[in-house]
């Protein structure tokens, strides 16, 4: 075999590779959004021989043969492929350490354990989705022994999310962030001046936050030619390769901001899949590289932007168009200050900005707990409570509010929550070198954010997968991460808008 007849072998590979994944991404798709409640079992079948054709496409003696010759050629390939190479062998030590009729059978079991959530939560029922928790912890666990007998099973999870991540390192961040967290929400409560946003809740027809979500995207420069708009039980962003990616959100008649911010955070997701390099199409670097850093960007745009006065004054004209009954006598200072009131809350994806990375914190436990052993499934929805009481000093009304509010346990997703912590605190150091260049405030006030998005592209979008995450990080801020960029932004931010005595 020559260099140029096995590269031409590894570009078919990857090419199969990513249209199995196109297809089972569809029907996954379907599935949350528009499928009958009562199709999961035809679809568990055709996800089942999809998932088997998967694995035997990959996860066989040619691949390894493939990859090993590419390795020891590697002086004679482009710097893409010796990433590629790199990337494919990772996910084959992995996929090829589990028999495959386990591999097959655990995707299956999502599909089922997806379809019993959406259930379960519609009907407050825990006790029917939670054989499903234990299920698919028993398998992760499994799993994670294939991989790394000697590695703890949880840290093998949160590294598949955002490489490097351990225990270890999340208690340390997680206590930097408590250090300026806790006593900022006790300042807000004790010395705070009272905000008003009684006005977010009333009556905001569907069909009028359909037109805010669309004009949303168009500030956001967010190409409609290559990213579609869904409704789903829990928004998420599903791409399939840099020219279709979809983003979905759920629509609640009597909360405007809910979507408003989901269709912001999930923009910001979707700008990355359609920002990465044309090159790197059908290939294994044809994604971002991590959770962390996906997190990042949309906890960027949903925050930094979304919640910052200068994106509020920009969109307010609008926002009193389409909803004059409703906001026609606030302005958009009010609705500023009303966006940003920090109060304790259930839901995670409606928290306010100061308080969301406690939400994180209570299922980063739970997973741990779960993962060791120290906790029976049957017990989470006490756990949850107690937990949340703790951190956030609210009492959970049902396991609707509580336990059964996210969708990731039921995809499989154990060690991804910590990720949208660590992208939180990831996009205020981005910002801070971003403002080097740029100044945030004018570009929003241009009417797009097309400035903002291009500067996003050059230093993040473009790379997709060539770099891991603490690389490329570095490669776009110049330093290590550091929270303290995240707890300094917090501590200014929530001090001005509650005129705290900064002293």
């Amino acid at each position: 075999m020559t260099v140029k007849e096995a590269i031409s072998e590894l570009t078919l590979l990857q090419k199969k590779m990513h249209a199995l994944s196109h297809a089972t991404g569809m029907l996954y798709l379907d599935s949350v959004t528009t499928a009958p409640v009562g199709t999961a079992e035809g679809r568990g079948e055709t996800m089942g021989i999809l998932s088997s054709m998967g694995y035997e496409l990959f996860a066989n003696p040619a691949t390894e043969k493939l990859l090993k010759f590419l390795r020891e050629h590697e002086d004679e390939l482009t710097e893409q492929q010796k990433r590629e190479v790199v990337v494919l062998t990772r996910e084959y030590d992995q996929i090829s350490k589990i028999p495959q009729d386990e591999y097959v059978s655990f995707r299956i079991l999502i599909n089922e354990a997806q379809s019993v959530w959406h259930k379960a939560k519609d009907e407050d029922d825990f006790p029917a989705f939670a054989p499903y928790i234990e299920k698919i912890v028993a398998t992760l666990k499994k799993f994670a022994a294939y991989y790394k007998p000697d590695e703890e099973p949880y840290n093998v999870w949160l590294d598949q999310y955002e490489r490097g991540l351990t225990m270890s390192t999340l208690g340390e961040f997680f206590a930097v962030l408590k250090e300026t967290i806790v006593p900022l929400i006790h300042r807000i409560k004790n010395e705070g001046r009272q905000i008003d946003d009684s006005f977010l809740h009333g009556h905001f027809p569907i069909e009028k936050q359909r037109e805010f979500s669309d004009y949303l995207m168009e500030v956001m420069a967010i190409d409609r030619s290559h990213c579609g708009i869904g409704e789903t039980e829990h928004p998420f962003t599903i791409d399939f390769n840099k020219r279709d990616v979809r983003i979905t959100t759920k629509y609640h008649e009597d909360n405007l901001v809910s979507s408003m911010f989901s269709v912001i955070h999930e923009g910001g997701h979707a700008l990355y899949e359609l920002g990465k390099g044309d090159e790197l199409m059908y290939t294994c670097l044809d994604s971002g590289i991590s959770m962390g850093i996906h997190e990042s960007q949309s906890r960027f745009f949903e925050n930094i932007v979304g919640r910052s006065e200068a994106f509020v004054n920009l969109i307010y004209p609008k926002v009193q168009e389409l909803f004059p009954e409703q906001l026609g006598n606030i302005d958009a200072h009010q609705f500023y200050l009303a966006i940003n009131k920090s109060e304790p809350s259930l839901i995670r994806i409606d928290a306010d900005e100061l308080t969301y990375c406690l939400h994180v914190m209570v299922r980063y436990e739970i997973e741990k707990m779960l993962f060791s052993g120290d906790v029976d499934v049957y017990e989470l929805p006490d756990v949850w409570g107690r937990l949340m009481k703790e951190y956030l000093g609210v009492d959970v009304p049902n396991d609707k509010s509580g336990v059964l509010q996210d969708s990731h346990w039921s995809g499989g997703s154990f060690g991804y929550f910590p990720s949208y912590a660590i992208g939180t605190a990831y996009a205020a150091q981005i910002t801070h070198r971003m403002e080097q260049d740029l100044n945030i405030d004018s570009e929003i006030a241009s009417g797009n954010l097309k400035g903002i998005v291009n500067w996003l592209e050059e230093h993040i979008y473009k790379y997709g997968s060539m770099y891991d995450p603490a690389d490329l990080f570095f490669r776009c801020c110049g330093e290590k991460f550091d929270p303290k960029y995240f707890t300094d932004y917090l501590t200014k931010k929530f001090t001005k808008i509650y005129d705290l005595n900064q002293g």
